[in-house]
């Protein structure tokens, strides 16, 4: 198979629709070895692409070239100028289709500087690789690049493979794109559907790790606004000197170093979405101007005194249990009621447990395309019994403490199978425990100390069991106990027995 990838243009776009050839249409008409598979990148103008893709396979028809196997597909960046997202979306495309065709054509014409190099160097570790650019006056020309960029890129994928490794996976782009088996994640899928197709303000709660920004990138998506900005702020982390400038801008001279204007992230995310994750985390003055925008929809800049309409939506995330919050004065109750109007409560890993060999699978695809650019590694699997191991543990870091692990496991396994034991070996311990809340009783209260004490030491008796698969002696030795005869003993107490 022959293949050609290509990034989309403007101007492949606005020429289709005065029936002129721009960069794709040259190439594909031109080559003279025919494309039996076109691949064509793009992160904009959506509503374009069925046009675009009638009019090219039209062409295609008529010059007598295979014209079936056309296809536009949307990728994630963070914008045509990020390298880091272009990378990481340009090396699953190149490793995919490398592989997959006897050789594959990348062309140099379409796309930004950005995305026209990063397809230089992961073309160039590959031996089937060749390149093509078009121009009006020279028409179709084969490139050739001699500088050897092996040894530098190899290099350079480590280095990418390590930042992939410490940051969150990327295991969506849309809400269909979602993969979930249990029936809490399914009935959270369609609740985002719903409001992915509404212009309401969204409440993403979970715990630490669920993939609440995921999430919520997944609804901007989905919704009418997914050709406009999606910007997201983590509120626990905004330094409180320069939230004010953060959110609402500044105009120049409106403090020492100020000197130019300055947008913030609402004006930056306008017409599309801003993602306020941590929402909990914002002091009480910055939770009263951030009131007033949802209520007025503008914005006064730093130093400025020019109301700015702005059109946003809100998703706001958190962990904590904002209604607590309100209760205690810690959390304005109006912006509460303003925020949750579309609420949805993504289950934690323990709650889903039908979903996580699904995931498993995902993020293991990922490592191995982030691992596969480097010529020494190969694909790793997880075994059965390391997928019976991840299912027995509780997960209480979600997501992002199964990514981490599987990340560690993958460096550590020396075969291809990754076992129960790499796996264990690669999950940090946790030492301490929550700190209990404190005990108190009214006086003529009376409790039943003894059945307290034994449904405390049951629960921590199944939970050590099952994070062991039932082994004895490593469960007796999580309860800081002398030997598997006194767990025993516990187990005959409060009535739990192994299951057979």
């Amino acid at each position: 198979m022959h293949t050609l990838l290509t990034w989309l243009g403007k101007t492949d776009l606005d020429n289709s629709r005065e029936d002129s050839e721009a960069a794709i249409a040259t190439v594909v008409l031109n080559n003279p070895q025919p494309f039996d598979q076109i691949v064509i990148l793009a992160s904009a103008w959506q509503d374009e692409w069925d046009d675009y893709l009638h009019w090219l396979k039209a062409r295609l028809v008529k010059a007598k070239r295979p014209h079936t196997n056309v296809e536009i597909h949307k990728v994630k960046i963070k914008s045509p100028i990020h390298y880091q997202s272009i990378f990481d979306e340009s090396s699953k495309w190149v490793n995919k289709l490398s592989n997959n065709s006897e050789s594959l054509t990348i062309s140099l014409t379409s796309g930004t500087p950005a995305m026209i190099s990063t397809a230089v160097i992961l073309g160039k570790s590959r031996s089937n690789v060749q390149f093509v650019q078009s121009s009006a006056l020279k028409g179709l020309e084969t490139v050739n690049i001699p500088v050897d960029f092996a040894k530098a890129y190899v290099k350079s994928a480590a280095k990418g493979m390590a930042n992939k490794a410490l940051k969150d996976p990327n295991v969506a782009k849309s809400l269909s794109e979602i993969i979930a088996k249990s029936p809490d994640m399914l009935d959270v899928i369609r609740k985002a559907k719903i409001l992915a197709g509404s212009e309401l303000p969204v409440l993403v709660l979970g715990e630490t790790g669920t993939g609440k920004e995921v999430m919520s990138n997944a609804i901007h998506i989905d919704s009418l606004r997914a050709d406009k900005p999606f910007k997201a702020v983590n509120c626990g982390a905004l330094p409180q000197s320069l939230v004010d400038t953060i959110l609402f801008g500044h105009e120049k001279g409106a403090f020492t170093g100020a000197d130019k204007q300055h947008k913030g992230l609402f004006e930056q995310a306008d017409g599309g979405t801003l993602f306020l994750d941590e929402v909990g985390e914002l002091p009480a003055d910055v939770q009263v101007k951030l009131l007033r925008v949802l209520q007025e929809g503008s914005i006064t800049r730093v130093g400025g005194s020019e109301s700015i309409h702005i059109d946003v939506r809100i998703i706001a995330a958190t962990h904590r249990d904002l209604l607590k919050m309100v209760e205690a004065n810690d959390f304005r109750e109006d912006l509460f009621y303003r925020l949750a109007v579309g609420v949805i409560h993504i289950p934690s890993l323990r709650e889903r447990t039908q979903d996580i060999p699904i995931l498993v699978a995902e993020l293991m695809a990922e490592i191995n395309v982030a691992a596969s650019i480097q010529h020494s590694n190969k694909n790793k699997n997880i075994s059965e019994k390391g997928m019976e191991f991840i299912l027995s543990q509780p997960w209480p870091g979600n997501i992002r403490e199964l990514w981490n692990t599987l990340n560690r496991a993958f460096l550590w396994s020396k075969t291809t199978d990754i076992t129960d034991q790499d796996i264990s070996d690669a999950m940090i311990v946790r030492s301490k425990l929550k700190e209990q809340p404190e005990v108190i009783l009214s006086l003529g209260q009376i409790v039943d100390a003894k059945q307290l004490i034994d449904n405390y030491k049951k629960k921590y008796i199944l939970a050590a069991l099952k994070a062991t698969g039932n082994n004895l002696t490593k469960a007796s030795h999580m309860l800081s106990l002398n030997s598997h005869q006194a767990l025993k003993v516990w187990m005959e107490n409060v009535g739990v027995e192994l299951p057979k």
